[in-house]
């Protein structure tokens, strides 16, 4: 990344500075030189994919020129930790109780001042168990924002890799949807169980089979997981100009 290109991480640095409630801790934010994935700590069975997690940060270091550090960060919401990544994964297998008042606040507020969250249903679930309890949340921290569907046309499709598509260990949904901040999507959500596929046992062997496509499946979900982090990482990619047309015209 350039030196010019504005980050997730220097808006986040900069913004949370001004609140009182951060005051103490954002300089920490501007300390951290490595991607660290951030794990959502709720009240449900949160903690389900942290191989996963560790596994596509190591994929991110291996494919691309960022520098990782293949750690799990569990974050409470309600704290300013969360100001400290520019990534925050929020993910669940079952359903989950109601956040507190106080994590709907600085959820919203770390929302708002750039970050973004990636929702991911463990279960795969649509409209029950972890679905129907993100979306209630979600809209909760942003009831201005709802969740729609993510066109292929969106820049996270071919923010590094260019896919078409957001599979995950399933292929429940086709697309994604996003809650969108102005021009930025600072909510991503996915029914597929995107890191289910990327998740690893200690041994090297993938946990989980992928369906119903198998391992060009889990290919493509790694792929759409890299270009996530990759837009994660950025504010400034401009849909024309992603990849140059020489590139754009191998995929047809």
């Amino acid at each position: 990344m350039s030196a010019g290109r504005v980050t997730r991480r220097n808006l986040l640095l900069g913004t949370a500075a001004l609140v009182p409630l951060l005051s103490g801790r954002a300089s920490a934010f501007g300390e951290k030189s490595r991607f660290i994935p951030a794990v959502v700590k709720h009240g449900g069975r949160w903690d389900a994919r942290l191989n996963g997690l560790r596994r596509i940060a190591w994929e991110l270091q291996r494919r691309t020129s960022v520098e990782v550090l293949p750690d799990a960060r569990a974050c409470m919401l309600d704290s300013s930790e969360i100001f400290e990544y520019p990534f925050l994964y929020f993910g669940g297998d079952g359903d989950f109780p109601p956040l507190r008042d106080t994590e709907v606040e600085n959820l919203r507020r770390y929302l708002t001042y750039g970050g973004f969250l990636l929702g991911d249903a463990n279960d795969g679930s649509d409209g029950n168990g972890f679905d129907a309890s993100f979306r209630r949340e979600i809209a909760r921290v942003l009831p201005q924002s709802k969740l729609t569907a993510v066109p292929s046309t969106h820049v996270v499709f071919k923010s590094f890799f260019l896919v078409d598509a957001a599979p995950g260990r399933l292929l429940n949904k086709p697309q994604m949807e996003a809650c969108v901040l102005g021009k930025r999507a600072a909510v991503m959500y996915s029914q597929n169980d995107l890191a289910g596929a990327w998740s690893r046992t200690e041994a090297g062997d993938f946990e989980f089979d992928v369906s119903p496509g198998g391992e060009p499946q889990r290919e493509l979900a790694i792929r759409i997981g890299i270009n996530l982090l990759m837009y994660a990482l950025c504010l400034d990619y401009k849909d024309d100009a992603v990849h140059l047309p020489l590139i754009l015209d191998k995929r047809r």
